[in-house]
């Protein structure tokens, strides 16, 4: 007996379910052109929504479906250049599947446990991705107990997938390169070791570039090591002070390309040759790296962002049952602003 439906009330994607012989999901996927939705499946519902005068609303039918089609992300400093890619490629895979994002700037402590406490997120989105905040033992205890969908980039829990890179191997390659060239005397610009955020990418690439050269038998002074806070103007202010000190630097490595770019711009204005009298490498490989000439440590970020987003759709398709750890490689970039020390 074919399923009727109450002329009384509106025609619901339920109705259209029923009377479809498929679910909920696959009548929404169907009629919003998704993907993985086999094509005579596509035109059975289409033809059933048709007969029965049945016109979608994207609202109720996400509340239908018992989804929002929407994924969460919280980031610490949402307008650098490094956290706009993660988004823009977990963006472009998840639109393709009929997802939004909504993103949260979880700048503080206090931010952040408040953004855990109150949980506004669970109710607003499908899926949580934490992007290179860290978060205690507790609060990842606290989050796998209420079973949350969730993928981090950056951190590291056994318990939920994760996307990162290797930020203390690749700090060791930078230093590497540096002292393959023939430096001895070398600066850090570091990010921020006074963050009110646990954002723990600055001290990572700290320890790695301070434990490469310590291999190597090489002491970096304390003064030759300054926060560039992850901006230009953070980058040219802490080189000046890196410059400022008697027998400075023959090379800084920058943790990131924009505070890189700041140490090139400021070393030029005090007359310096760069790499002449000052080599300089930076970390991201961002889109104007290659303008400046910048040697960089060269990360896949905006591929980050789309390993990360096809992770929550496995996830919450049930494609990926275990959690799974993806570790992207890095390489060396050398271009123009590194070279052995001048004689």
């Amino acid at each position: 007996m074919k399923p009727t439906t109450d002329r009384s009330r509106p025609v619901t994607i339920e109705d259209v379910a029923a009377a479809a012989g498929v679910s909920v999901a696959t009548v929404s996927r169907a009629l919003r052109d998704l993907p993985h939705v086999a094509p005579a499946t596509r035109l059975r519902v289409r033809a059933v929504a048709e007969r029965l005068g049945y016109h979608a609303d994207p609202h109720a039918s996400r509340l239908a479906a018992g989804r929002t089609f929407t994924v969460a992300m919280a980031l610490p400093l949402v307008g650098k250049w490094y956290f706009s890619q993660v988004v823009a490629g977990a963006e472009r895979v998840l639109s393709a599947d009929g997802y939004d994002v909504l993103l949260y700037a979880v700048e503080d402590r206090t931010v952040l446990d408040r953004f855990l406490a109150d949980a506004r997120y669970r109710k607003r989105s499908d899926a949580l991705v934490i992007v290179d905040i860290r978060l205690s033992t507790a609060e990842f205890d606290a989050l796998a107990g209420e079973g949350a969908a969730l993928v981090t980039v950056g951190p590291v829990d056994s318990r939920f997938c994760s996307v990162s890179i290797d930020n203390v191997a690749a700090a060791g390659l930078a230093a590497d390169h540096l002292l393959g060239l023939g430096h001895r005397r070398l600066g850090l610009i570091g990010g921020q070791a006074d963050s009110p955020i646990h954002f723990e990418v600055p001290d990572e690439r700290r320890r790695g570039f301070l434990a490469a050269c310590g291999r190597a038998g090489v002491e970096v002074r304390p003064d030759h090591i300054v926060d560039g806070h992850f901006t230009v103007e953070g980058g040219a202010a802490a080189v000046d002070r890196i410059l400022d000190t008697d027998s400075p630097p023959t090379a800084v490595f920058a943790a990131s390309d924009e505070m890189a770019m700041g140490a090139i711009h400021r070393a030029r204005q005090r007359g310096m040759a760069v790499p002449g009298d000052l080599s300089v490498l930076g970390f991201d490989d961002h889109d104007l790296a290659a303008v400046f000439g910048l040697s960089t440590i060269r990360q896949p970020v905006r591929r980050h962002g789309e390993r990360v987003a096809e992770l929550v759709l496995g996830l919450l398709s049930g494609e990926v049952d275990d959690p799974v750890h993806v570790v992207h490689p890095v390489e060396v970039v050398a271009r123009a602003t590194t070279a052995p020390p001048a004689a």
